[in-house]
């Protein structure tokens, strides 16, 4: 389970918290200009836009989570079990793999506008990267500074939905996620006037009342509610350390602790990584779930005009600055 958001202040931020119970050899990745995609249907690209995100890469090839391209396109998949369905080859479309899809939109891309006119033609192939590695269901976040769509390749097609929340967790399907934000309308930032019984003295006996109601649990319908009331309550500063730190805040209302979700055995799902990239800037940074120091990666500090992938390994152990030592 994950959350995604797009976020903008004086500049435009998006990331991700990664939900599982379970890590991936995954690296931050930058992927140069002239590194050769050799899709499985769609063909060879050896020039394009340069990108960094989080990935797992297999045979040299990054497997993204999350990725922003030098344009400042971005793009996030999230699980979609029971939802997601891919398709049969079509010769009258762009044949691509669910794992193929963000460095095929953010390899050509440079904004919303662009990844609709394109997705018009795609068709997302039900055919796994190895047997080893069986596909994800997943659905989309897509996001530049101006607005987000969201992508799910369902039984009755591919539907492309404007996101005006710029929020995406997980099941069930987007539109009726935004449905249930309708039974939320009442909730607020600000202390509540009593409605309820106007001739009773009811008292406000703590902050944060008006916001009584709000769900707290860890299903992905909660996470989305909540993630949502948090980025459009969210107050901060335009300048990059404000930002970057509010939007790690507002992940972190959604972070998921060792020990509430039991996955059987000795498994407990976790927020793995939590991933933030400055779109304009190109830097990501990224916390993991026993690192809640932020780390950042400069995509312009590689070579982008190169062939081959850069890798920067998790800094996964605890990173404490001591101030009397």
């Amino acid at each position: 389970m994950c959350t995604a958001i797009s976020f903008k202040t004086e500049n435009h931020y998006f990331g991700r918290n990664l939900d599982l119970e379970y890590s991936y050899e995954e690296s931050v990745t930058v992927t140069p200009r002239n590194y050769p995609f050799l899709f499985r249907k769609a063909g060879e690209l050896r020039n394009h836009y340069a990108m960094i995100g989080m990935a797992y890469v297999v045979d040299d090839y990054p497997l993204y989570y999350d990725a922003t391209n030098e344009k400042g396109l971005s793009m996030a998949g999230l699980s979609f079990e029971e939802n997601a369905h891919y398709f049969p080859e079509n010769q009258e479309k762009e044949n691509v793999t669910p794992f193929e899809l963000i460095p095929y939109l953010l390899g050509q891309c440079a904004d919303v506008d662009e990844v609709e006119e394109m997705l018009s033609t795609v068709n997302i192939v039900n055919e796994a990267f190895n047997k080893e590695l069986p596909l994800s269901p997943l659905h989309w976040l897509i996001a530049d500074e101006k607005r987000s769509i969201v992508v799910e390749s369902l039984a009755s097609g591919l539907k492309v939905y404007q996101n005006v929340t710029g929020v995406l967790t997980n099941n069930p399907p987007f539109l009726q996620q935004m449905f249930q934000l309708n039974q939320y309308m009442a909730l607020s930032k600000e202390l509540p006037t009593n409605h309820f019984a106007p001739n009773i003295p009811l008292a406000v006996y703590s902050r944060g009342m008006g916001a009584l109601g709000l769900p707290g649990d860890l299903s992905s319908t909660s996470r989305f509610v909540r993630a949502v009331f948090a980025k459009e309550n969210s107050v901060c500063g335009t300048g990059d350390s404000e930002s970057i730190s509010q939007f790690f805040h507002i992940l972190g209302a959604v972070e998921q602790q060792r020990g509430l979700v039991h996955m059987g055995d000795n498994k407990y799902e976790i927020t793995v990584y939590s991933s933030c990239c400055n779109t304009k800037k190109g830097v990501y940074y990224y916390k993991t779930y026993d690192n809640s120091q932020i780390t950042g990666v400069d995509m312009y500090k590689t070579n982008l005009d190169g062939q081959s992938l850069v890798r920067y390994p998790l800094v996964s152990s605890q990173q404490i600055r001591w101030q009397n030592v």
